[in-house]
């Protein structure tokens, strides 16, 4: 496996790399797989945790682990299960397939999007062993004729077709309406389930310390705070994109893995078939569509392009140049972001949905998830570049 893969995302089976806590959980997971997997009803567990405090990383270690027992010529308790990881998110898929090639007890097929798989269970008329969902927060929560899924909710069938289902949640990571998971909404299949849940709560990407994981949270939450200083994270506000795109290409140059991101708020103009993000004097197209088995981040090319949530979500970078486009503003009268939907470009998060209630307060939600996603990209540093000069001008006065 080599270097770059395991620093742009984790190592499926490697133990040595997990904390101690890490360690705690998969344990935990095995002996509550073990303990349920032949119960009549489904079990669920539960793993909560911010961006970058390593629940994918714990629930691969676990899933290859699980699969080692599955794939194992000695007699045990997991052997010849029937157990599948489920990612709805195209370029977390590529990874895992990526290395699943490299690790003889795992196979390609083991991972898969939840509507192939839930289509597969139920046309074979029966139930896998143990699913791991990974991002289970980007499950559909409607029908969506795009994902040609006729259901209601994707974790309902999920866990209908499972004896154990593993998922990890956050509900700070939820990107679209369509996939709009409240804090509560897990609630109910908690009552209905026999159930365990675990919090990882200790930052592994960000390597700034609390104080550089508060200013990010706060910033999410409309706050701003000082410029905390760290002598192993370098945090920087632009004037201009030029620079802080120079910036980037010289520490890829330097430690490799350093990539621009941006919030979704560049309108789509033609301009010969490209479809540009502007940031000041900095032009540069927007991340393409990726047709090849490489995710975004790991492609040399994508240096010279702007990847989005939809291509970076997951994934480790050592440094992330932002860009805060037009949604993102500041409120001079209480020293506060603010974010407008109106000036959000990403239709399709905001499809309309009649049964969420008042949708402003949860479409301004999923900009600040946004925020959250791209902001806790980088391991060793965050450069920043905000559309609007009212925030770029606070921000550079901190």
């Amino acid at each position: 496996m080599s270097s770059t893969i395991s620093a742009a995302t984790f190592k499926l089976n490697d133990q040595a790399a997990l904390s101690p806590a890490q360690q705690s959980l998969e344990h935990q997971l095995l002996t509550f797989i073990r303990t349920h997997r032949q119960q009549k009803q489904p079990s669920l567990f539960v793993i909560h945790g911010d961006a970058g405090t390593g629940k994918s990383a714990v629930l691969a270690a676990a899933f290859a682990r699980l699969q080692a027992l599955n794939r194992s010529l000695t007699p045990n308790d997991l052997q010849a299960t029937d157990n599948y990881l489920v990612v709805n998110h195209n370029e977390m898929l590529k990874i895992y397939k990526r290395l699943a090639g490299d690790d003889p007890v795992l196979r390609k097929k083991d991972f898969q999007k939840p509507n192939p798989l839930i289509n597969r269970l139920a046309k074979e008329h029966r139930q896998a062993d143990v699913v791991f969902i990974d991002e289970a927060h980007l499950l559909l929560t409607q029908p969506d004729r795009y994902n040609r899924f006729t259901g209601h909710n994707q974790l309902t069938e999920l866990i209908n077709h499972s004896r154990v289902v593993v998922l990890v949640f956050d509900t700070r990571q939820v990107l679209k309406l369509k996939s709009y998971w409240h804090s509560n909404d897990l609630k109910p299949f908690l009552d209905q389930y026999p159930h365990a849940s675990y919090n990882l709560d200790e930052q592994f990407r960000v390597t700034g310390g609390a104080d550089v994981v508060d200013w990010i949270d706060d910033f999410t939450r409309g706050q701003l705070q000082p410029k905390p200083v760290s002598d192993n994270f370098d945090l920087r506000f632009f004037d201009d994109g030029q620079p802080l795109y120079d910036l980037i290409k010289q520490r890829d140059q330097q430690y490799g893995l350093a990539r621009m991101v941006a919030t979704a708020d560049f309108p789509y103009v033609v301009n010969h078939g490209t479809w540009y993000v502007t940031a000041g004097q900095l032009k540069l197209p927007w991340d393409k569509v990726n047709l090849t088995d490489d995710p975004w981040a790991l492609r040399p090319e994508t240096l010279n392009e702007v990847g989005s949530i939809y291509t970076i979500q997951g994934f480790d970078l050592n440094y992330a140049g932002v860009i805060l486009g037009p949604s993102v503003g500041y409120d001079e009268a209480h020293d506060q972001i603010v974010v407008r939907p109106e000036r959000y470009e990403d239709q399709e998060a905001f499809k309309q949905r009649s049964d969420l209630g008042d949708l402003l307060p949860l479409k301004q939600q999923i900009i600040f998830n946004s925020i959250n996603v791209l902001m806790k990209r980088g391991r060793y540093g965050l450069y920043i570049y905000a559309v609007d000069p009212a925030l770029r001008q606070r921000l550079l006065a901190l």
